[in-house]
């Protein structure tokens, strides 16, 4: 590689999706800084994004290729490229023969790598015909789906609108941690005076610079967004002629309210205080434009996309998704609008099977468990760290037991690594080329290849076009996959004409000189047909929200947010970024210490019927008392107390991560 600087974009399940500026000196990665021609991050990147340098160049990064014998057993031993596809090659073809299909063979993969070209997971499925694979989003679907009922479609408005906003209003977001780059628009429009209010269960980082913060009982949010409607409604300051013209269901929405909402109840329900319903019913009436942000951590529990819908909804009905400046943000799905070739890239016909098999990854193992003629025997993992990542590790740990070989891409040795056959070291994004589009703003970035690959490592593309070429070495015309096509080649095809019109491209060399903004961001309500107040408005009230989900004595809700560091374990290994204070600490109420006898930095335990952790007590005096917190990642992963529930519809909602519950107790030494 030349020296120089170059353009490449961080890909990772976040926000911001930041455009960097990577400086190169002899072939290795010196330093990185901010890309100021992205019009969203504006020049900046977060903690995680500086330490990019330690990142890449870690001692503890993979290598080689590694074959561990007998699996878990920690003895690991040095392979070939070739070797590796030979085995995995070879297990694949063995299977198709036993079989009669490629059905045992199947991939779990989500969110480690969003970068386009990373679909080349999908394409090599694809290629060797019908297999299993994974279908829906653990982290968003649920949120998804309750915008496109009220939408029809795709929706959230543009980020750097958010600074001329009069009233913004977070509902269960925290971007002090999770979305560094908003704040400055946020701080921006404090400036200019508008009012800053949050709605969270924690008092976290965000919540600490509004001007009024609501702690609501978690699950609750779709009640509290009722009680502010039926204020707004009982005090005559909404625009009710203009309401009715831009949405469908006006006067269905106004009689549910005023016949099935008791503010009292909602007031219990949510632990809010009449007067705070009071306020934000006049700051939603009297503020305009006002902002609504419903983040990732309202729908994280069954009654999520409920609230979603009637948050929604109090911001139709208030006039706040017709007016310039304001409107409602969530996350939106642009991607979808690529032609996403890789993805789609279409495999050999079977002669009886139509279609691949695929198993809801929100609970992915207990449904690929149930999995018969045949069984799922072979898992290739990418982009995803499943042990500190999932849930119902009870039923993995039988899935691993089922499967004949383990494949996991990845840069470092993680958990799941440590459960494999086989792992292969991944490259990270400055070792390959790749196109990124954030789910939040609205750029689309190049990524270039930077540096030469760490050791031995490989993009997932790199991979995927050598393992079919050895499949159809050992059994000629097994893949159909196009080995011979180089990452720019599918670059320029995502850039259809379609794509180039909508981010004002003339050729693919625009994308070198700097992120481009999507031209036409179709996030007002100029349809007045478009909006539907509340779907499923005749459904009772107690039957919409059940958001309280009342618990036993002495215990406690989980919940296990973000940290300003990691993303999950993402980054844990990064000593910049390791300060150790997040790792197996429990935060709890003082009530529930006292009720416990627990001092602070004493060891505790939480448990469930699904596990139990060791950590560390920090007493919290802001939390709730029936919430204990912790944090995700770490050494002893919080994720083994939580179990998805078994009646969640197919494919119908994330993963309601929120909805664990747990005991705690102190320390059991003795027992462990």
């Amino acid at each position: 590689m030349k020296d120089g600087i170059y353009r490449n974009t961080c890909p990772r399940n976040c926000y911001g999706t930041c455009g960097i500026l990577s400086y190169v000196k002899n072939g290795r990665l010196m330093k990185v800084t901010g890309d100021p021609k992205h019009g969203y991050t504006q020049g900046r990147l977060c903690a995680k994004g500086y330490a990019s340098t330690q990142f890449v160049y870690n001692t503890q990064r993979l290598k080689y290729p590694m074959i561990q014998s007998p699996r878990g057993s920690g003895n690991w031993k040095r392979i070939s490229w070739d070797e590796a596809y030979s085995i995995i090659a070879g297990k694949i073809i063995e299977l198709n023969q036993r079989y009669r299909s490629n059905l045992a063979s199947g991939y779990n993969k989500f969110s480690g790598n969003l970068g386009l070209l990373h679909y080349a997971v999908e394409g090599m499925f694809n290629s060797f015909g019908p297999h299993t694979k994974p279908t829906g989003n653990p982290c968003a679907l649920t949120g998804k789906l309750a915008v496109n009922q009220s939408f029809g479609d795709n929706y959230s408005s543009v980020p750097e609108d958010m600074a001329r906003a009069n009233l913004i209003v977070i509902w269960g977001a925290n971007p002090a941690v999770t979305n560094v780059h908003q704040m400055k628009f946020i701080y921006e429009a404090r400036r200019r005076g508008a009012k800053f209010v949050v709605i969270d269960p924690i008092f976290t980082r965000t919540a600490e610079k509004a001007d009024i913060y609501i702690q609501i009982n978690p699950g609750t949010d779709g009640w509290l967004a009722l009680g502010i409607a039926k204020i707004i409604i009982e005090k005559g300051i909404n625009f009710e002629e203009s309401t009715r013209d831009q949405t469908i269901g006006w006067e269905q929405y106004k009689h549910f309210i005023q016949n099935q909402i008791d503010l009292f109840d909602v007031s219990k329900r949510t632990g809010v205080p009449m007067e705070a319903m009071e306020v934000l019913a006049e700051f939603y009436g009297n503020l305009k434009p006002a902002v609504t942000w419903n983040g990732l951590g309202l729908q994280r529990n069954d009654r999520g996309g409920h609230s979603i819908s009637a948050i929604n909804s109090l911001a139709a009905m208030t006039g706040n998704l017709s007016n310039p400046n304001g409107g409602l943000y969530y996350i939106h799905f642009d991607i979808d609008y690529f032609p996403h070739l890789l993805l789609n890239h279409q495999g050999p016909i079977h002669p009886t099977i139509t279609n691949s098999r695929e198993v809801d990854i929100s609970n992915f193992s207990k449904n690929a468990l149930n999995l018969t003629d045949p069984p799922l025997k072979f898992l290739w993992v990418a982009s995803r760290n499943i042990i500190t990542q999932d849930q119902n590790l009870n039923s993995w740990q039988q899935l691993f037991n089922q499967l004949e070989l383990i494949v996991t891409v990845d840069l470092y040795l993680t958990k799941t690594a440590k459960k494999s056959d086989i792992v292969l070291p991944a490259a990270s994004h400055f070792e390959e080329e790749d196109l990124n589009v954030g789910y939040w703003h609205y750029w689309l970035a190049l990524n270039q290849k930077a540096i030469p690959p760490y050791f031995e490592a490989k993009s997932d593309l790199q991979i995927a076009r050598e393992l079919t070429k050895k499949l159809n070495e050992l059994s000629p015309d097994f893949s159909n996959f196009p080995y011979e096509k180089e990452p720019i080649d599918w670059i320029k095809e995502e850039l259809s004409p379609e794509i180039m019109r909508q981010y004002g491209l003339t050729s693919y060399e625009d994308l070198l000189k700097g992120p481009q903004k999507k031209l036409e961001i179709t996030y007002s309500m100029s349809d007045p047909e478009k909006f539907k107040l509340l779907p499923a408005i005749e459904t009772h009230a107690n039957d919409l929200f059940l958001g309280e989900n009342l618990q036993q004595p002495l215990t406690y809700r989980l919940l296990s947010p973000q940290t300003l560091l990691k993303i999950h374990s993402q980054y844990e290994l990064v000593s910049w970024l390791d300060h150790g204070e997040t790792d197996n600490i429990i935060e709890l109420s003082y009530s529930a210490a006292i009720q416990h006898e627990i001092d602070e930095n004493t060891k505790i335990e939480i448990y469930n019927e699904h596990g139990l952790i060791v950590g560390t007590a920090k007493i919290n005096p802001t939390l709730p008392n029936n919430v204990v917190l912790a944090s995700q990642a770490g050494s002893n992963p919080i994720n083994q107390l939580i179990s998805q529930k078994e009646e969640k519809d197919k494919n119908s909602a994330s993963t309601f991560f929120y909805d664990s519950i747990v005991k705690l107790r102190k320390w059991r030494e003795k027992y462990v």
